[in-house]
């Protein structure tokens, strides 16, 4: 289910917005990352050593990604390629700080941006591993990824491809493989309009962005099975003088593996901005979603609307650092709320079927 909220992260299609400081991680979490990055030069060929620790909560320090990248070479001068753990980030939609493309976090070694006949092709081999967590003594898994980019479908367009690939063993369920298809417009029937559309389909162990999926539950045993996925979003941007936003739209099938029930998750939503002036616009943002099963369980549906003044260097939807005062109503029915009633987290706890919140956001990107 797509998690509709003022929070959000920048968006990998804005080039300018790929390096960044979150104030939080996750819808009331926070955190640091501090990215250290080296770069040598000799004969034209460049090394590169990257290592970026993060601390998240009350967690401990961990290592978000570590590796080494090699460019410059005479056959390929614009190929990347790179070894350690890397964090591979395609694109998200902002609003939801969702990336529905993204390879993950893992150990492996691979290539980007090598140019194969106009194209632009990626390649990633990891596995289940990471720097601060191993797999269980007795399972394994291995991802490929093969990331096309670059192909123009026509003026404006261009199609992404993502492909994943998973074998795995000693876990509940075997494999399992993924696609992505993104199609991105520019100039969507007019100026300062984009728009994204993603169809994608998964199974297994694949996660359907493209990362490995959960193989364990919280107690760290082998018995979550995979899963298969389909989705359709879209995602469109605009900026016309003051005014300002984006919008989604996104429909999800998801069944277990070892489950005869197949849920169908839908989610609309948009955040609005208009400048008042050069350093004070108001955001107003709403969305709802829902969830069905295929069975006779009970539906779940939640809606909310936030407002939240914001101080801001500039009139446009993306200028940051923006400091924003934010006030949320949300409401949701007894299905959801009996879904989510965790005595010390669930937003269901305690019979509660409407909230309001209010408090500070900082977000800056550079």
């Amino acid at each position: 289910m797509f998690d509709l909220c003022l929070h959000g992260a920048p968006s990998a299609s804005h080039p300018e917005h790929h390096r960044k400081q979150d104030s939080y991680r996750h819808k009331g979490d926070y955190g640091l990352e501090v990215n250290i990055a080296k770069t040598f030069d000799v004969d034209g060929v460049k090394y590169k050593l990257d290592y970026m620790p993060s601390k998240w909560g009350s967690g401990s320090v961990g290592t978000e990604q570590a590796f080494v990248e090699l460019s410059g070479l005479s056959f390929a001068p614009e190929a990347k390629i790179w070894a350690g753990q890397k964090r591979q980030r395609i694109q998200d939609v902002h609003i939801v700080d969702h990336f529905l493309m993204d390879y993950g976090v893992n150990q492996g070694a691979g290539v980007n941006d090598l140019s194969v006949g106009g194209l632009k092709l990626g390649v990633a081999l990891q596995t289940g591993d990471t720097f601060d967590k191993k797999m269980t003594a007795g399972t394994s898994a291995n991802k490929l990824n093969v990331d096309i980019s670059e192909i123009n479908t026509n003026p404006g367009g261009k199609v992404r491809v993502l492909l994943t690939s998973v074998s795995t063993s000693g876990l509940a369920s075997s494999g399992g493989s993924g696609l992505t298809i993104s199609h991105n417009q520019s100039d969507f029937g007019m100026k300062g309009l984009t728009n994204s559309l993603f169809v994608q389909t998964s199974s297994g162990y694949a996660n359907i962005n493209g990362r490995f999926g959960t193989f364990y539950d919280a107690n760290g045993v082998a018995n979550v099975y995979g899963k298969k996925t389909n989705r359709v979003a879209d995602s469109i941007n605009w900026q016309s003088g003051r005014f300002g936003g984006q919008a989604i739209v996104g429909y999800q099938t998801t069944k277990v593996d070892n489950s005869a029930v197949t849920t169908t998750d839908t989610s609309l939503g948009g955040r609005i901005s208009y400048a008042v002036s050069n350093n004070f616009k108001w955001l107003v943002e709403a969305g709802t979603t829902a969830r069905k099963f295929s069975d006779n369980t009970a539906s779940q549906s939640l809606n909310k609307v936030t407002i939240a003044p914001t101080l801001a260097v500039g009139q446009d939807f993306w200028s940051r650092p923006e400091l924003r005062f934010y006030v949320t109503r949300a409401n949701w029915n007894q299905a959801a709320a009996d879904a989510n009633n965790d005595a010390t987290s669930g937003f269901g706890a305690n019979g509660r079927k409407s909230q309001t919140l209010a408090g500070v956001q900082y977000e800056v990107w550079w």
